[in-house]
């Protein structure tokens, strides 16, 4: 029952993953969350989020914020990254994935998805199809209710991560 929460990989940042690796593999789109995944919550684009999507771009990639937020919010990072987004998103419902494959002209077999909760992030990417990367939040500071879901998420990274062990992986 736990399984279709635990992420396809779990990374520590979504500026380590291997993303030339992934194109090699034949992915072509990419769908991020915002906050506490490329930035601390609420926090505008950084030098590092900038770099990150122009190397994206210059690989070959789509790329695409999806978000919870309003507007104002995913526009104001969009427009220092030069992305595509889709803002009230609905995260984990399938549709925000599925209408951002539509939009980079991807599919479920081309698409990643990176982001740091399990419930909302990896759950939608995985009812949608979509490979999933976990990051760990870059900052400690969250609201309350997302507070409440880390610890819930707590208990389901033990069952992933003591599966992994016996498993190996």
């Amino acid at each position: 029952m736990l399984e279709r929460f635990y992420p396809d990989s779990e990374v520590d940042s979504a500026y380590e993953i291997d993303y030339e690796g992934l194109y090699a593999e034949g992915f072509r789109g990419i769908i991020f969350d915002i906050d506490n995944t490329l930035v601390p919550h609420g926090a505008p684009a950084d030098e590092r989020a900038m770099e990150l999507f122009a190397r994206l771009h210059r690989i070959g990639f789509h790329t695409l914020l999806l978000s919870n937020n309003k507007e104002p919010r995913v526009k104001m990072f969009n427009d220092s990254v030069g992305s595509q987004y889709i803002f009230r998103a609905n995260k984990p419902a399938r549709r925000g994935y599925e209408e951002a494959m539509e939009r980079m002209g991807t599919d479920p077999g081309t698409t990643v998805f990176v982001g740091d909760q399990l419930f909302t992030d990896v759950w939608g990417a995985k009812k949608a199809g979509i490979r999933t990367f976990l990051t760990k939040p870059i900052h400690p500071k969250e609201e309350i209710q997302i507070v409440l879901k880390r610890r819930l998420e707590w208990i389901v990274l033990y069952f992933y991560h003591k599966r992994q062990k016996s498993t190996g992986t």
